[in-house]
């Protein structure tokens, strides 16, 4: 994220083996809060330990950039919070691969997400370029289906 607040992401499918070249991971459980009314959402996460909240803002045409403001809160609290969200989580594991300058989050999703794997990377600029390995696959940037806070309420092993 840049220095306004502003995430500059982009999302992508995973097609082959990311976890070898993976240097860190952690699980992940996330719920939401008046998720996608007019596009934006507040999340409540729970990572390595720690609790954070989050809003994040709609997202421009093209999907790529949108406000985000993050805060890290007590462990307790997320728990708390976690049982206010909109009914299901995300529960996924993050694992962190390098790729040139950037690195790449990768999330591997359980329950009814799972079988999904995507990558994503935060960029500084729009059209900043990265190095694309091997295992990246199709871009879903924008798709909506993608958003964690869709698959809350759309699970992957409901697509057809």
């Amino acid at each position: 994220m840049n220095n306004n607040n502003t995430e500059i992401e982009r999302k992508f499918l995973v097609k082959g083996d990311y976890k070898s070249q993976s240097f860190s991971h952690d699980r992940v459980v996330q719920g939401y809060m008046a998720s996608n009314t007019g596009g934006r959402s507040v999340r409540i996460r729970i990572r390595g330990g720690k609790g954070y909240i989050t809003i994040k803002g709609g997202t421009t045409p093209n999907g790529i950039s949108r406000f985000e403001w993050e805060k890290e809160i007590s462990l307790e609290d997320a728990e708390q919070l976690l049982k206010l969200c909109d009914p299901g989580v995300i529960d996924k594991t993050r694992y962190l691969v390098k790729a040139g300058n950037h690195t790449f989050e990768v999330d591997e999703f359980y329950g009814e997400n799972e079988g999904l794997t995507v990558a994503e990377i935060e960029l500084n600029e729009e059209n900043e370029e990265f190095e694309h390995p091997d295992w990246l696959g199709e871009e879903v940037t924008g798709d909506r289906k993608y958003y964690n806070s869709q698959l809350i309420k759309k699970p992957y092993k409901g697509w057809k």
